[in-house]
């Protein structure tokens, strides 16, 4: 109490944010203290001349919309606070490292330190042996150097990240449930190292922060860049590989000799369709609290989102699934993007609330267009030119009647509130 005075006192509105940390910690058993979370609330009012809300949430979203800075020593004191989780905490939050992002959002997830454990190199089933699968399960397909490979979601809710060799490729497939996302990055990073990750237990508006095991720093996993260590001032950043979501049934006939996750991980988890997070997939809203927000679209519609020569577009799942392809324009480049099935929905059994059914996505690539536009052709694997002439739809290219290819391009899906939330300035599709 004496030091909580002292602070009001001193009117030093940076303790704005040890005091939300402060609620935090009350809220998740941290912190033991004569101090209620009520009066650390009503300190930041005090400071700052105006309510925040009544709960953590809500003050979150309160701070994230401020230009409030913490006191010096943030960093490692939240670092070590949050140790008391898990020591690798510590490791993070160092005081000694640049930041690209505030360290005052930075929440934690609920678990530890690889909590979602990756998958390192997974064992793999030829397809005709994956019996544990069915028809309408839902998979991440990747085909690099004409290898192919399938990791099904049921299992991928999980374990979040995936870190794999295809094609020779060095691959880390790291998946947000939160932001319903999952970005393919080559491992070959700008600065001629190779990189592998895991989930680090932290989230930054409801997004995760990955962290390579070279350096311990922490990576948007949105966009592949370092937010928070020792890289942050390197201009390093990983490519985006193409990866497509759908169904085991349209991937493995697409395929027929991909290779496929094994269902023995080696881990004991429960990996029937909606078991970890159907019930946040089926719910509206997000789990975690985000400021930045945008009511163009609803908070957890399903887009698929692109960012060319650093322009950021969302194009609704909705309307790519009924224009099936789509003739754009983005920074700069010409492209298309083809959607020919349907959007994939999923019946599935939460652990937390039982039978749940919730949309997955659309089976979506985008492609170069170069200086052709195009139209579906009179089979899902074909799309026609302005000539008429026949173009073959595959993972790496769109392969013309002359073996012209025009480039795929490395996008992926997420929730609107999962992109808006980075890219404020990004257009929409059809608005």
């Amino acid at each position: 109490p004496m030091t909580l005075a002292r602070i009001l006192d001193a009117d030093d509105e940076r303790f704005t944010a040890v005091f939300v940390e402060l609620i935090r910690a009350h809220q998740i058993g941290l912190l033991h203290s004569e101090l209620t979370a009520l009066e650390f609330v009503n300190a930041i009012e005090e400071l700052n001349g105006e309510s925040p809300g009544e709960n953590w949430f809500e003050i979150i979203e309160w701070y994230g919309q401020t230009d409030l800075e913490p006191p010096p020593g943030f960093t490692r004191w939240k670092g070590q606070m949050l140790s008391l989780i898990d020591p690798r905490f510590a490791n993070f939050l160092q005081g000694n490292h640049p930041s690209t992002i505030r360290v005052e959002e930075i929440q934690w997830g609920g678990v530890p330190v690889d909590g979602s454990p990756a998958l390192d190199r997974p064992a793999m089933l030829p397809a005709d042996e994956a019996a544990y699968l069915d028809p309408e399960n839902v998979v991440f397909g990747i085909e690099l150097n004409g290898e192919a490979r399938a990791y099904p979601r049921r299992i991928l809710d999980w374990h979040e990240m995936a870190n794999d060799v295809v094609g020779d490729v060095p691959v880390s497939l790291a998946y947000c449930t939160l932001c319903g996302a999952a970005v393919a990055f080559d491992g070959r990073a700008s600065d001629g190292n190779t990189y592998d990750f895991g989930s680090s237990g932290f989230l930054f508006r409801s997004n995760k922060l990955m962290y390579d095991r070279q350096t311990n720093t922490l990576w948007n996993q949105l966009t592949g860049e370092p937010v928070l260590g020792e890289l942050v001032d390197s201009d390093i950043q990983l490519d985006v590989l193409p990866v497509v979501l759908t169904t085991w049934e349209e991937w493995r006939t697409l395929h027929p000799r991909t290779l496929v996750v094994d269902i023995e991980t080696g881990f004991n988890r429960d990996y029937r369709p909606g078991a970890a997070y159907g019930d946040y997939f089926a719910y509206e809203d997000t789990m975690f609290p985000v400021w930045q927000r945008s009511d163009l679209l609803q908070a957890k519609d399903q887009i698929y989102a692109l960012r060319i020569n650093d322009v950021p577009k969302a194009y609704p799942i909705g309307t790519l699934a009924e224009e099936k392809v789509v003739n754009d324009e983005l920074g700069g480049e010409a492209i298309v993007l083809v959607a020919p099935g349907e959007i994939i929905q999923i019946d599935g059994e939460s652990l937390r609330i039982g039978e749940v059914t919730y949309d997955a996505g659309s089976a979506v690539r985008a492609y170069a267009r170069g200086e052709h536009t195009f139209e579906l052709g009179p089979d899902e694997g074909t799309l026609l030119d302005e000539t008429a002439q026949s173009w073959r739809i595959t993972e790496e290219a769109l392969i013309g009647p002359d073996g012209e290819e025009l480039e795929r391009l490395g996008g992926h899906l997420a929730y609107w509130f999962g992109w808006y939330a980075f890219f404020p300035n990004t257009s929409i599709y059809g608005n």
